[in-house]
């Protein structure tokens, strides 16, 4: 039985739970989370406090870190460039050290006793499950300092991280398309200058809970300042890249820019294997 605040996929389930152990491995569950504006219990409990603060009652601490879990990256969301509803609050990533690992915990007593409060502040939730496929910055590594580029963050406008979650037209390909590998290219060529950087894009190989929809990458990309990124956005020979390359290659997306209050992703995956 599905939760209320996604329908879960039992065939991705199913892979998570039973990937042989020679061939399984770490992954990273990435989560877009869109709370209630104030907390609904099963159980009819009168309640004061909001979706967001019952969802921080919930975080599951110690269960996580009884399978080997830990929360790599937290980010409040600041704004919602595309995508329409649900509208997301939070992204967070969880590396698991197993597939099977993740299954594991669903299981635990201490995780089920604490899955109330998510269900109570959870209006809508995505979470998938997904591999590092990029480290490098558009294969440019001569990279200025902040202190260098046309917007270093300030006291007033400091960095941001920038996530997009993609979906690819199957006629294009749904891991690497030619088109969007084209964008990239050339959108790489005009972030750099602004100081981005790749903090790390993810292939998503299943989504166990969502709305049915499926999405094929995650991209986390860092920039010195909200008006670093704007600059990137409004600068012509990316909006032309985006008009010849990614619009064809997308079937939906989200952009969120974020302000990140925990950050070691790129450090969860430095020192793994890539592809």
């Amino acid at each position: 039985m599905s939760p209320r605040y996604g329908e879960v996929n039992t065939g991705y389930g199913r892979r998570l739970a039973s990937t042989a152990p020679d061939e399984d491995g770490p992954v990273w569950m990435v989560n877009l989370m869109s709370y209630r504006r104030e907390a609904d219990y099963a159980d009819g409990r009168d309640s004061t406090i909001s979706g967001r603060e019952a969802d921080d009652l919930y975080t599951p601490t110690a269960p996580l870190a009884a399978v080997g879990a830990e929360i790599v990256f937290v980010a409040e969301v600041e704004d919602q460039l595309l995508g329409t509803e649900p509208n997301w609050d939070r992204v967070a990533v969880v590396k698991y050290p197993t597939r099977r690992s993740f299954i594991d915990m669903q299981q635990r007593d201490d995780f089920q006793r604490l899955h109330k409060h998510k269900d109570a502040g959870m209006a809508k939730t995505i979470v998938m499950g997904t591999q590092p496929m990029l480290g490098s910055n558009w294969g440019v590594f001569d990279l200025p300092d902040w202190k260098e580029v046309p917007h270093p963050p300030t006291t007033d406008d400091g960095e941001v991280m920038v996530v997009h979650v993609l979906s690819f037209h199957d006629n294009v390909g749904a891991q690497s398309p030619a088109g969007m590998e084209s964008y990239s290219k050339h959108a790489g060529q005009v972030a750099a200058p602004h100081g981005a950087r790749v903090e790390g894009w993810f292939a998503v190989e299943g989504t166990i809970i969502g709305d049915g929809r499926r999405w094929d990458q995650v991209r986390f990309n860092t920039f010195p300042s909200r008006r670093a990124f704007m600059a990137v956005v409004m600068d012509p020979d990316r909006l032309t890249a985006q008009n010849e390359y990614r619009e064809p290659a997308i079937a939906d997306t989200y952009a969120l820019v974020t302000r990140p209050t925990v950050n070691g992703l790129a450090a969860s995956v430095d020192h793994q294997e890539r592809p």
